[in-house]
Order: C-alpha cells, then structure tokens, then sequence
C-alpha cells in the first residue's frame, strides 16, 4: 500500500479537527470536480495516484462506471503533464493532470512551465494534507508551512489557488478552467487539501455552465487596423508571411490569402505541421533547424511581412534577427503578450486571427473582383530566388550509407506514413533533423485530384507535425505522443526522440502498451548526447559530459510487453512493413542506430548563444 494512502487513512489524521470527511457513497467535493471536467468535454485525466489526490481518484473510479472520464497513470508526473499537452494540442480540450503533495507536485512543475511557454490550456490538480496538519511536518506537505510547491506554480501558471475552504472550491475552479481556456491559453493549478477533497457536496451537478461559455472563441477584429494593413498590401507587391503556432484554425484562410497577396510563406518550426511543405509558396522553416530558403526571403527585402500568431521568442525569430523584426512587420495577433514583443513593427492587427483573414479575403475580393489587378501579378520579382526548399545535406537525404544518416531516416518516414499521421520530435538533435527534414507527401491531394476532385483540406487541428519551443525538456514528446494517440486513436502516432530524452522519459511508453495505442516510437540511437557533442564541436570547447552507454532499446521495449527493431541500415528501414506496425493495437519501438557524425542544422543556435561567428 502507498505509504501516503495508510498514513490519511490513519486514525489521528481522521481524529484531527477539519471539515467533516463523510462516507464514500455520498457525493464529495471530488465528485464534484469530475463533474465540472466533465461538462466541458474532458475525457481523462492523467495523473499518478497518492494519498494526498486519492479522493479525486476515487471520484474518477465512479465516474468510469457510469461512462464518464477515467484516470490514465503515468510512470511519472511529468510524464502526466506531457500527456495532458499532447491531448490538448490534438482535441482542442482541456488537457488535465494531477498528482499528490510534495514531490508529486514538484514532479508536475517541469510538464505544466512547459504548457505555460506554449499556450497549451491544462489544469493541474495537486493534493495536500489535510488543513489541520499544516506546519506539524506532515509528511510531504507542500503548503506554504512546508516545502512551498504550491508558490513555485505561481511562476509557470496563468492561474494559481488553493482551495481553503468547501465553500471556495466551485468559484476557483471555475476561474481556473476559465483562466486556462481564454486567449492565449495556458496552465491553471489548483491545490486541494485532502479534507477538502473528501467534504460533503451539496451534489454533483455544478453551479456553472461553463461548457456554454467555452463554446465560441471572440471573432472581434481591429476593423482600423485591418483598413490600414489593406491600403498598405494595395501599395506592396512583393509580400512574405511569416506562420506561427497560434495558426491552427486559421491556416485554410491564410493559405487563401496567401494566394490573393501572391505571397511567398515561411513557418515557425512549430507552425510547420499546419502546412503542406511541397507547397509552391513555401519556402521553408525560419528558426531554429530551419533553412536558407526561408532566411533568404526575409533577406531579400519583401515591401511587407504579415507574422501570423507568434511571439518572436529566440528558436522562432532565429535569434531575434533584424531581416525579421524591422518596420516592414506587420504583426497579426490576438494575444497581447506576443504584441508586446514586436514594438518594431509598423502595423499591429489585433483579434482573431481566423476573423481578421476572413474580413482581408472579402476586402481584396471586392478591390480586384477580376483577380485582373492582384498584387500578385507583381510579386514575381519575389519568386526569382525560389525554386524549392534548400536543405543543408541535400545529398544525405537519399543516402544508402551505413549507418544510417539522420537524413535518411526523415525521408523514409515522410514516404512511409500515411497522411494522417501525427509527429512529434523530442528536443535536442530530434527537433532539429525533424523541423529541417521531414516532409511527408501530402497523399491526400494527390488521390483526391487523381479522382477529379478539389484538393482536401487539413483541419484546424490537424497539425501533423508537433514539437516543443521555448523551455525544451527532453522526453516532451514521449508522453505528448500517448495523449495524442488517447485524444485520437484513429490517426497512428510517431514519436522522434533520442537516446538521451528516452533514458529520461522511455518508461512512459509502457502507458501506451497498457492503452493499447498505435504509437511509433523512433529513438535516434548514436549513444550520445548529440546536440551538446556537436554544440562543443561548433563551438570547439572541451569535449565532455555528452557520452551515453551502449544500449540496446529494443531489449529495453520487448522487457516491457512491447515489440522492437533494430535499425542498422537504410535497406532494413526499407524492409520494415510500416503498414502492419502501424496498423497493431499497441506501441512499436525502432532503434534506430544513427550515424553520430552528422552534424544538424544548429548553426544559427551556436551564434545566438555566441559561440560561433
């Protein structure tokens, strides 16, 4: 039995002086939390279980029963935050995690700063002991009379309380689901004493109907701004967009406008999977692992750039580069704090970023009904450096050497899934030969055209490439791939991660066996920390603290319940039946034994940090 679990059920903490705890049968304050995650549409909560949160775990059990949300334990707390991003990020619901005091708490941190530096909406649920024990020295309190977990969550939340008191619980719930749906979204923590959790509720039918007000997303425009930025696309003919990671639901009227304007388009690295990387407008990723056709355009002097949906942090604006953040800049967004980072620029469209193309497409098709006047039949001037995207080994990309180059490997991935597929890259070296490499064929345009039919249309979420900006923790995508797979198990899911994010984090693959979830996870195995050796290499400093031992994760994953393949050559990739692996009810594992020696596209990282010139 957890020793956190007999220690609440003991007879002192029972006997000390705090709100009732009553039987299990009736409806508690737990119960009443589920039902409030359950109107707004959450489906599970992932989290590990204690005897601080079990309260809440027992109200999940009854839920299940009656056909509502389940729990779903990680091997690790941070592993549940990741989960509950990558559930967010794929369904557009709240993503839920949980934990118990203390290090339970403290585990979550790493999962929930992450959401908070990528806009992800996520509630976190931490427990605590009960009211009456704080500052006696229970065990693993993380009150403000103990070690303090629950203000460390004030630097990495939108939204952070503790419950005190039955009578406050459903008014900060509230707030926190609320604090955590609205623009531009991001993490709520709440901390829920045992005791609390364990009150009498008056029932199970929530005060609020938040579920009606999370349904529509504000359409308010700057309609001035939007009059202006339209005067000055009539007086420039050459036009750049720059996509970022807010663009999901309006990534079909960008690529329309794109077409009014005549625009070239580059992506952030985590905007990349909205688009379709053979379009003829693309000229690439701009940031971090991104490429020189992308930075060439922005170079070339284009009479205005529109950056849709990005707050210019460094991986995004390849290190704040002047060919980007200058007065050619118009910055269209519905989030304050990504406007606050662009004062540089000569025009902010502030609203929502669907809304605000809509309203564009209707003005530019009323100024040129023809299409006779576009500006786009001047832009070609544009066009005359872009023939395709430049990739920085263009001839490792069909290497048949072994072992195996990275490049390699990208290109039999983007040939070999199926369009629906959902990538995520880990950070480090992952990222890097992800964002810059993979480009899968947009399959469903070619059969859809080939059956005399108009191209097919990627939903507003159905990006189909995901990676971490900002805080970057290593094993990220490892959990984010099993919540994505649980949000949406139709699509199958490949995970893109190395050996040193899968010594971290590789335990929480065993939640997608026990799911039974079509996940691909393929570990770039060169025995290394290859991002830091090859960042010491660049940057010639001492070569030191990057080696990994020798492993074979395929044994790891058979120890597991999980089948594997070690991947020694590009003609045992070619071999493999990715069609019977991602048709299996469960997770497959690829060890994928990588030449080390390939250097990544990190070289505009290296000067950021100034280790380069």
């Amino acid at each position: 039995m957890d020793i956190n679990i007999a220690l609440a059920r003991s007879p002192v903490i029972k006997a000390a002086a705090s709100p009732e705890i009553i039987p299990a049968q009736t409806p508690e304050v737990a119960d009443l939390l589920v039902a409030y995650l359950e109107q707004i549409g959450v489906e599970y909560v992932f989290g590990v279980p204690g005897g601080a949160i079990e309260p809440l775990f027992n109200a999940m059990a009854r839920s299940q029963r009656r056909g509502g949300l389940r729990p779903i334990v990680a091997r690790h707390e941070a592993g549940a935050a990741f989960m509950a991003d990558g559930y967010a990020r794929e369904t557009g619901r709240l993503g839920v995690c949980c934990a118990t005091s203390g290090p339970g708490s403290t585990n979550l941190i790493t999962g929930v700063a992450c959401a908070h530096d990528n806009n992800v909406p996520l509630l976190a649920i931490s427990g605590l002991p009960v009211l009456s024990s704080f500052g006696k020295g229970a065990l693993q309190e993380s009150s403000n009379t103990g070690v303090n977990a629950f203000a460390m969550f004030d630097h990495c939340t939108r939204y952070n309380a503790m419950v005190s008191h039955p009578g406050h619980f459903e008014r900060k719930l509230a707030n926190a689901l609320m604090t955590a749906h609205q623009a531009p979204g991001g993490p709520a923590h709440l901390a829920i004493p045992l005791d609390i959790l364990r009150c009498a509720a008056p029932g199970i039918t929530p005060t609020y109907d938040l579920a009606a007000l999370f349904t529509h997303e504000p359409v308010l425009i700057d309609e001035r701004a939007v009059q202006q930025l339209l005067n000055e696309l009539r007086l420039s003919p050459r036009v750049a967009f720059l996509i970022g990671a807010s663009c999901g639901e309006a990534i079909e009227a960008i690529m329309q406008l794109a077409d009014l304007t005549g625009a070239l388009f580059v992506t952030t690295p985590d905007a990349k999977g909205f688009i379709n990387p053979l379009h003829p407008a693309y000229c690439g990723v701009f940031g971090f692992g991104g490429h020189a056709s992308a930075n060439a355009l922005l170079s070339s002097t284009p009479d205005i750039v529109l950056a849709f949906g990005t707050g210019f942090s460094e991986l995004i604006s390849g290190g704040w580069c002047d060919s980007l953040l200058n007065k050619r800049l118009v910055h269209i967004d519905n989030s304050e704090e990504n406007l606050m980072r662009s004062p540089m620029a000569m025009l902010h469209v502030r609203g929502n970023i669907h809304s605000v193309c809509e309203r564009l497409i209707g003005l530019l098709q009323a100024c040129y009904p023809s299409g006779l006047e576009n500006p786009a039949r001047s832009n070609e001037s544009l066009r005359e450096f872009h023939v395709n995207v430049t990739l920085q080994s263009p001839e490792n990309y069909s290497s048949d050497a072994t072992p195996i180059k990275p490049q390699r490997l990208m290109k039999t991935l983007s040939e070999r899934c199926p369009p629906n597929t959902r990538f995520l890259a880990d950070s480090g070296n992952s990222m890097l030969w992800t964002v810059h490499y993979l480009q899968p064929l947009n399959r469903r345009i070619e059969r859809a055209r080939a059956n005399g039919q108009g191209p097919e249309q990627r939903s507003g979420m159905a990006s189909w490439l995901r990676v971490m900006m900002d805080f970057c923790p290593m094993g990220w995508a490892i959990g984010a791939a099993v919540g994505i797979a649980r949000g949406n198990p139709v699509c199958p899911v490949v995970c893109i991660t190395g050996d040193g994010a899968f010594l971290m984090s590789g335990q929480e693959i065993t939640v997608a066996a026990m799911e039974r979830l079509t996940v691909v996870f393929v570990v770039l195995n060169d025995s290394a920390l290859g991002m830091v050796k090859h960042g010491q290499r660049l940057a010639q400093a001492e070569p030191v603290g990057y080696e990994l031992p020798q492993v074979d994760y395929c044994k790891l994953a058979e120890a597991m319940g999980i089948p594997g393949h070690v991947i020694c050559s590009p003609q045992e990739l070619d071999n493999l039946d990715f069609d019977a692996i991602l048709r299996r009810k469960g997770p497959t594992l690829l060890d994928v034994r990588i030449d080390g020696e390939e250097i990544p596209p990190m070289v505009l990282r290296m000067k950021t940090l100034g280790s380069m010139k």
